[in-house]
């Protein structure tokens, strides 16, 4: 009675950025692919991720050797 939903599965694909242009027209050529959508890959290097890390600990360590966002905006309109 009822017409089952159609099940969709999206996939992260990597491609070198000289082929992008073949790779899409590929993929548009395919009459079953419902929509493309580019999104850019960010990798944060891991030495970033470990100084935030190390500075969050610092603070929790001691925070009141931070200054509030209030702080730092009075300081600003004084200087």
């Amino acid at each position: 009675m009822f017409d089952k939903p159609i099940e969709m599965k999206q996939y992260t694909i990597t491609i070198p950025d000289d082929e992008e242009f073949n790779f899409i027209e590929l993929i548009k050529s395919l009459s079953y692919i419902t929509n493309i959508e580019k999104n850019s890959i960010l990798d944060i290097p891991e030495e970033h991720k470990q100084l935030v890390r190390e500075r969050i600990e610092k603070y929790k360590n001691s925070p009141e050797s931070y200054m509030t966002w209030e702080d730092i905006e009075n300081k600003l309109k004084l200087d």
